[in-house]
């Protein structure tokens, strides 16, 4: 018992809220930007342009089922199966002719 009254002792010691504080709002919270002597800004990344990420939403019994059809392709071997990659697979072989009208 007197071991863990003394790591809360010393964890209050470490952890005391004013530090925390003071850090979140210097740092975190703070409308300053800091600039360090020994880093150079970098310029940023280029945004990949072959493809975007975007939002759409579907059905919890459709993300169920796209989920099990991509853990059946993964123990079929195809370790690089994902959402996105069946997805993908279903729009390249997708017949217009054969959607129904009632979409």
């Amino acid at each position: 018992m007197m071991e863990r009254a003394n790591f809360r002792q010393a964890a209050g010691r470490v952890l005391r809220t004013d530090d925390v504080d003071q850090v979140l709002s210097e740092c975190f919270f703070s409308e300053r930007e800091f600039e360090s002597d020994t880093k150079v800004a970098k310029e940023p990344e280029p945004k990949p342009e072959h493809y975007k990420i975007i939002c759409i939403s579907l059905y919890n019994e459709d993300m169920v089922r796209l989920d099990e059809m991509v853990s059946k392709l993964k123990k079929r071997g195809l370790t690089k199966a994902s959402r996105s990659a069946l997805i993908r697979y279903a729009l390249a072989n997708v017949d217009l002719d054969q959607v129904p009208r009632g979409l």
